[in-house]
């Protein structure tokens, strides 16, 4: 299991509702897939990580880390 790093970006993201919250866009360093998950906080950053864990395009099982 490889450490990668990911890119965390503030956003404003569109619910289901067409309303805009607050987000975070999160992008693997590996291979620059991009997951969206609502709030800002340090839980929305860990879900983040498991969703690209989980959708990595590769079929990776990485163990992913908020890098700069």
């Amino acid at each position: 299991m490889a450490k990668v790093e990911v890119q965390i970006e503030e956003a404003e993201l569109e619910n289901e509702d067409g309303i805009t919250v607050d987000g975070i866009v999160a992008r693997c360093g590996r291979c620059d897939h991009e997951v969206e998950v609502f709030g800002q906080g340090i839980k929305s950053i860990r879900r983040a990580c498991v969703m690209l864990r989980e959708e990595c395009p590769n079929g990776e099982e990485n163990y992913y880390t908020e890098g700069s």
